[in-house]
């Protein structure tokens, strides 16, 4: 039978250092643990976020629509001459189809020469000018605007220079939506979460926040969505979509 032979002093300190180190990670792993598991019971604890959406039909009821007369002509008298004509032409359009006087708005002239250039060269001569000015109306009548802008081929046949940038129609119903949606939107989260909880056997509690998102307002059965809230002016009819973030708690 064999014997051991008895470790020297320098052995010994290097077995009570590696016990030591071997403690110190345990508990270091150990506390870590308990931290890590700890974080994850608080956030269950801290309950279920739903969100919770809705919408609304509304329609328009201001518009707003900008049209443009711009032409060119050898000189500037007779391009500031030809844009007058042209704006007398589609004001007299307009207020024959119904647009009161008072709600048309006529921009300034603004005129600029168009010089020639040469291989990126400035020959100091001008070519023509152009002209042009704006004729916006801002009425309440959404149904007569988009009527005449859907008829502005007919002055356009007549001759008459104008750019048609389409109405733009607006709902000023959009502040007294905001809360009704708002609320809407607050039912519908506690539905989602009481569906939730029941499935797994709880109960939804008391609200501990609540974050509104943005207001969108689309084209009917659209799906476009902006992260800083959607605003379609091309449509009469539009739909106006609320969302809010809720935390409940869990009972």
């Amino acid at each position: 039978m064999t014997t051991q032979a008895p470790m020297t002093s320098t052995e010994r300190r290097r077995s009570i250092l590696y016990i030591a180190i071997a403690l110190i990670l345990a508990i270091a792993l150990g506390g870590g643990l308990v931290k890590v598991g700890a974080g994850f019971a608080a956030r269950n604890a801290n309950g279920i976020t739903v969100t919770g959406s809705a919408k609304t039909s509304a329609t328009a009821d201001n518009v707003v629509w900008t049209l443009n007369v711009s032409l060119t002509r050898p000189t500037v008298s007779e391009a500031v001459a030809r844009v007058g004509n042209d704006v007398a032409a589609v004001s007299k359009y307009l207020t024959n189809g119904g647009i009161p006087a008072e709600e048309l708005t006529l921009g300034s002239v603004s005129t600029y020469a168009n010089e020639q250039w040469v291989n990126g060269n400035n020959t100091g001569k001008i070519l023509n000018y152009r002209a042009s000015r704006d004729v916006v109306v801002r009425s309440k009548d959404v149904e007569l605007v988009s009527k005449l802008s859907q008829g502005i081929g007919t002055i356009l046949q007549q001759g008459v220079t104008v750019n048609n940038y389409g109405p733009q129609y607006y709902l000023s119903t959009l502040p007294k939506l905001r809360p009704q949606l708002l609320e809407e939107a607050m039912k519908d989260a506690k539905i989602r979460a009481e569906a939730i909880t029941k499935a797994v056997g709880g109960k939804v509690g008391s609200v501990q926040s609540v974050r509104s998102g943005v207001f969108q307002v689309t084209t009917p059965d659209s799906t476009m969505t902006q992260d800083t809230g959607a605003y379609d002016t091309s449509s009469i009819e539009k739909t106006v979509t609320s969302t809010v973030s809720v935390t409940f708690s869990v009972k």
